[in-house]
């Protein structure tokens, strides 16, 4: 809102304003502080309401060391995070950008399956919460209006070459001609509709869903592409969601590696969305993903400032309102940035948390059926509880794994030159 303040001050008197709000670093740099404000300054009045409401997380005893301890500590501090990232972006964001527009949907969305689970586990005293089945239903549902909205939507569209349009055949919106200022080439370009996005580790790094319809004309696949499509991003959104709720067992764990994979996101964002970063690492240009660096960066200030609080001892808990929507953003924000294919490096520990339950689940299923008993890969599932039960102390867990989570970022942004 404040963007079209400025916009409109600038063209009434004020024409200074318009170097401060026309740079997205500036309006970036706000929504950070601005987060974290809100997440400092009102999260001991929303710790003292939900401790007035007795809203308190119910703890089974799992054997774990100072596990009682956490009983009854405030949850569904989630509403925090939520408050925290949507203010500023409301306020410092092109609010007419689909892919902001997509993203705040997306977190109102998440938020709600997240908190009526948490209002059931609560307040009903029902410990399985929301029925597996409707959280499910709600994160296909999103899935398939990320999707939708991804093939379907004018304003989402890629830069390529007007002989890669044409080449082609892909649907052309725009053309227009510029300077190359990396090779000082005068370049005829085009914006396009289309599915492409990036392959990590590859020189040409662009796979087009359509040609995994490889048996189809072109043509013909470009049509029926959705069949491809739309499951894959329903897929994404629904496991990067659960994964990071499944990570939320430790304090301060999945808010500290939500923090440091929006980071990464930001700043693929931010050069995918740059003409000159784009042309130089030579990935996909993607007009106005640029204005994503805002909401990440009110992203990421959240979650620091919930951290001031969800820090070992943890004064609050995110619930699955916090965990279900930080999971659910991640994975939207990467396909938006048609990065999605680094989601298995970038959320890596993600993944193994999400991984050592499957495993565990399925070999004492497996070993129940064949010896008569139930054996188990991990001592506890999801991982990080494996770690707690060898003895290692709660605070060491999640900072070892935010180092980890810090070097597969690194190797994350190293793949825009590794190929």
């Amino acid at each position: 809102m404040f963007y079209y303040l400025f916009e409109y001050l600038a063209e009434n008197g004020l024409p200074y304003l318009e170097n401060l709000y026309k740079f997205i670093t500036f309006r970036a740099g706000m929504a950070l502080i601005l987060s974290l404000i809100i997440s400092i300054v009102f999260g001991k009045y929303i710790i003292g309401f939900l401790q007035k409401l007795q809203i308190g997380e119910i703890i089974r005893d799992l054997g774990l060391e100072g596990q009682l301890k956490k009983q009854g500590t405030p949850t569904m501090g989630g509403v925090l995070i939520i408050m925290a990232i949507l203010i500023p972006s409301l306020l410092l964001a092109k609010l007419h950008n689909v892919y902001i527009l997509l993203l705040i949907i997306c977190t109102i969305w998440l938020g709600m399956i997240g908190f009526l689970d948490d209002y059931i586990k609560v307040f009903k005293k029902d410990k399985e919460g929301l029925s597996g089945r409707f959280k499910i239903l709600g994160q296909v549902v999103l899935g398939l209006i990320v999707g939708v909205t991804m093939l379907f939507h004018q304003d989402v569209t890629v830069r390529v070459t007007a002989e890669e349009a044409e080449t082609y055949d892909y649907e052309i919106l725009d053309r227009y001609t510029s300077v190359n200022r990396i090779t000082k080439d005068t370049v005829e370009y085009a914006k396009v509709k289309t599915t492409l996005t990036n392959v990590p580790f590859f020189k040409d790094n662009e796979l087009d869903y359509a040609k995994i319809l490889w048996f189809l004309d072109y043509d013909i696949a470009k049509k029926f592409v959705w069949i491809i499509f739309i499951p894959v991003i329903i897929f994404i959104v629904t496991a990067v969601s659960n994964a990071a709720n499944l990570t939320d067992g430790l304090d301060g764990l999945a808010t500290g590696i939500s923090a440091i994979i929006m980071a990464t996101l930001g700043i693929l964002a931010y050069v995918s969305g740059n003409t000159l970063a784009a042309d130089y690492l030579n990935i996909l240009y993607l007009p106005e993903t640029g204005e994503l660096l805002v909401f990440a960066a009110a992203f990421i200030g959240a979650c620091i400032g919930f951290l001031w609080y969800n820090s070992f001892p943890a004064q609050v808990f995110m619930g699955d309102t916090g965990s279900l929507t930080l999971g659910g953003i991640i994975a939207a924000f990467a396909i938006i940035i048609r990065k999605e294919l680094l989601i298995p490096l970038l959320c890596g520990v993600f993944l193994v948390e999400s991984l050592s339950v499957m495993i565990q689940v399925s070999y004492f299923k497996y070993t129940k059926r064949k010896y008569g008993e139930g054996r188990r890969v991990f001592l506890m599932s999801p991982i990080h509880h494996h770690y707690q039960k060898k003895g290692i102390p709660e605070s060491k867990i999640v900072m070892r794994f935010w180092i980890v989570a810090l070097l597969l970022a690194a190797l994350t942004i190293i793949t825009l030159k590794f190929r």
